[in-house]
């Protein structure tokens, strides 16, 4: 955290199966220098074993052995790079429809989609869903790498029609900044390097762009201060503590809080970092609070400064499905709400997004990987914010009771798309 949030960019790579996604950040890495020599050797080996040349840059990120067996990435790849300028956090996320439910956790906290596409086919409907989620979660900017534009001997027209879809598509979903870049990751042509074959583009590098991509939206909300309480602390001496994770804006000492959801005001008395008394704790800073009243707050509390959330037990969400078995009206799971976990009802489905024509349908139930709206009761208040104003407690997961599995990811409030 002493990093400044304007000089770290956390963005995600997502599109479709062997669109170029994992070569473009092998090809981003490597020439920016950001690989050991051991890492290339490595690389290197594996990529002698499959026959594929001398370096397969999609081996980089692809670091699970079936990834590199199949020639697809199943989960999500963190990489961390830097330039003079900025640094990065990498999410390179899977492309395949089976791994949708891994492409939105590794969204989850990217303020840039960096979206890879094969040039010659344009938008695919896997493409246009992964859109579709990114917006969802809150992604406003938008850097398409119109890839393999080599294989189309860099014919204009070919990009112009990629230009074409992705604007009509992004101002539908909401994005506010949008570029489009024509790519050969394989060659590395205006990755990191501008492109001498394609003279008629006089836009940035996608280096040039994730540079000067707004940063820091993570760290910012237009909620106020969250704290979600995810442990209580007894101090030598008597009285206790509440430790948890700051987001949505910054705490002060001696600033009026609020517990939720008993909606008890009290004072910040003190503010305990991993180093020591702190007068402000920032967003994404792990704290314990020293409240100046005695209070029963327990984990999955949430302490708060105005605007104050709101505590509910029912509610409209948007959720993207992601189990093999459908979900429908009376569907019983398990919610996980920030620190906070409790049994969960579907009351009902209120439709499903169409990804191709972005419209809402009917219907009865959610089949994997469907997008849908749909009104939700708990047996516990869980205390949120609509997703727009704050990522954090205004996100939750389902979790199928029997198997323990995710089912769902959801964002609290109605998509401003839908």
């Amino acid at each position: 955290m002493s990093e400044p949030t304007s000089d770290l960019l956390r963005f995600a790579t997502v599109g479709s199966v062997d669109d170029g996604k994992s070569t473009l950040i092998g090809r981003l890495l490597v020439d920016t220098r950001q690989l050991f020599d051991d890492q290339l050797e490595a690389v290197a080996t594996a990529s002698a074993k499959r026959g594929v040349g001398d370096l397969d840059l999609s081996f980089v990120t692809d670091g699970l052995r079936a990834e590199r067996e199949q020639g697809i990435t199943i989960d999500v790849a963190y990489r961390y790079a830097a330039t003079p300028t900025r640094k990065f956090v990498i999410a390179d996320c899977p492309g395949h429809v089976q791994y949708t439910r891994n492409m939105a956790t590794g969204a989850s906290t990217a303020e840039v989609a960096l979206v890879v596409l094969d040039a010659n086919e344009g938008l695919k409907e896997q493409t246009r869903r992964h859109l579709c989620i990114a917006a969802l979660l809150g992604v406003r900017v938008v850097i398409v790498a119109a890839n393999k534009m080599d294989l189309t001997q860099w014919d204009e027209s070919v990009y112009t029609k990629v230009v074409d879809q992705v604007n009509d598509v992004a101002q539908r979903l909401g994005f506010t900044d949008t570029t489009v870049i024509p790519v050969s990751a394989l060659k590395g042509d205006n990755v990191v390097e501008r492109s001498y074959v394609a003279t008629w583009y006089q836009g940035p590098t996608v280096l040039e762009a994730l540079e000067s991509a707004p940063a820091g939206s993570w760290a910012s909300s237009a909620s106020g201060a969250r704290l979600p309480i995810q442990w209580v602390l007894r101090q030598n001496g008597g009285g206790r503590t509440y430790a948890g994770m700051v987001n949505g804006g910054e705490f002060t000492v001696g600033q009026q809080v609020t517990l939720m959801p008993q909606g008890i005001t009290t004072t910040l008395k003190a503010i305990n970092g991993p180093r020591g008394a702190l007068d402000v704790a920032l967003p994404g800073l792990s704290v314990d609070f020293d409240l100046a009243d005695d209070t029963d707050a327990g984990r999955g509390d949430l302490l708060a400064t105005a605007p104050l959330p709101t505590a509910t037990r029912e509610f409209e969400a948007t959720i993207c499905w992601f189990s093999d078995k459908p979900v429908m009206a009376g569907t019983r799971l398990r919610l996980k709400h920030t620190t906070r976990s409790t049994p969960v009802m579907v009351r009902s489905i209120a439709g499903q997004l169409d990804v191709g024509n972005l419209t809402v349908a009917d219907v009865t139930e959610l089949k994997m990987n469907d997008i849908g709206l749909v009104n939700l009761m708990t047996a516990e208040p869980i205390v949120v914010d609509d997703y727009r104003d704050n990522r954090v407690t205004g996100s939750f997961i389902l979790i199928d009771e029997v198997t323990n599995a995710t089912v769902a990811a959801g964002m609290i409030g109605h998509a401003n798309f839908i």
